[in-house]
This record gives structure tokens, C-alpha cells and sequence, in this order.
């Protein structure tokens, strides 16, 4: 079993955000892989279901991005996984909008969930790292991040939580360099 943690904040008046792409990210994929119903569980909110061959648990913490390592360290003990299983889906002010890159490790970058997932966990966990850009100016990045995506920018979001979901079978199986190059293909062609 794997585990693949969205993260985001609770809450309607959140989801829009940019710092909520993890949560998105996990409802699209539930949906276009049919998974279970959601089930309050692990401190948060949590569905069972199979990308290929794989059995995978999708997970998006209620506890706010603060303190999402609570939420995902719960989940790992139940199963009694380790960080190798464990994948999590987050905005990266340093890449570009909708571009997505997948790492092992790696610093934080001020991301607080991510911050509580290495205090919970250590940092060896991959991270699958979707671009919300940066708004050019340090005094910008708070209401950047805690912003909706503009009505402009819905189609490309849209293509691109499509793209994650028709290629999770690639991350399923640990092939991050092809789930990484189909989606970049699948977004040339629209």
C-alpha cells in the first residue's frame, strides 16, 4: 500500500487557494480512479482505492497545513509504513504555474506542511511538487499563495489535475521520470 497525502487547509473558503493544489489534486484523482468513499479517519479525510496494480490510500489532513504531519504520521503507524511509502502532493512557489517536478527529500522552502511532515517523519519522503509561481516580490507570497486561482487560469489548472490523474499509474509504480514526462506532453498538446 502507499499512502498519497494532498495538502490544503479545511474548508470551503479555502479551496480555491493555490496552497490547497495537494487537496485538489487527490479529489480529482478519487474520481477519475473510483475510489471509496471518503472516511473520516487519521485526522483527516481519507479514501481507499487502486491506481494499476496498486492499492493506495488518499489522504487530505483536516488538522490545517500546520500540523499536517499529525494527520500522515497517523496513517503510516496504522499500516506500519515507512517514509518510502508515503508520497505528497504540494505548491512550489518556485516553479512555474501547473509545471510539476517529483523528488526524494529536499529542503522545505518555507512550506509549513512540509515543514511538519519532516518534523513528524524526517525529510526522505517523496514530494510531488506543482507550480503555483512566485508573484515576483517577497511582501507578495503570503496573499500569492493564500489566494484563488484566477478565472483565467482554470483551463490550465483544469488540464493539468487531468493530466496528474491519467498518469498516476506511472507514480504508482515509481517511475517519476515518466510520470513527469507524460504530463509535460500531455500540456504541450493543449
Amino acid at each position: 500500500m502507499q499512502i498519497w497525502t494532498g495538502l490544503g487547509n479545511p474548508g470551503p473558503k479555502y479551496a480555491l487557494h493555490r496552497h490547497n493544489i495537494g487537496f485538489m489534486v487527490c479529489d480529482v484523482i478519487a474520481e477519475m480512479h473510483g475510489f471509496g468513499p471518503v472516511q473520516k479517519k487519521f485526522s483527516g479525510w481519507a479514501q481507499e482505492g487502486r491506481i494499476g496494480t496498486q492499492k493506495v490510500l488518499l489522504l487530505k489532513p483536516a488538522t490545517y497545513m500546520n500540523e499536517s504531519g499529525r494527520s500522515v504520521g497517523e496513517a503510516l503507524r496504522f499500516y506500519k509504513l515507512g517514509v518510502e511509502d508515503l508520497t505528497v502532493f504540494h505548491d512550489e512557489l518556485d516553479l512555474a504555474p501547473f509545471k510539476i517536478k517529483v523528488r526524494r527529500g529536499g529542503g522545505l522552502a518555507g512550506h509549513n506542511g512540509l515543514r511538519s511532515i519532516n518534523q513528524h517523519l524526517g525529510p526522505d519522503f517523496r514530494r510531488v511538487r506543482i507550480g503555483i509561481g512566485h508573484p515576483g516580490s517577497k511582501d507578495r507570497v503570503t496573499g500569492h499563495v493564500l489566494g484563488n486561482y484566477a478565472k483565467s487560469e482554470i483551463d490550465d489548472l483544469t488540464d493539468m489535475l487531468g493530466a496528474i490523474s491519467a498518469e498516476a499509474d506511472w507514480l504508482a509504480r515509481g517511475d517519476d521520470a515518466r510520470f513527469m514526462s507524460e504530463i509535460a506532453l500531455r500540456q504541450q498538446a493543449v
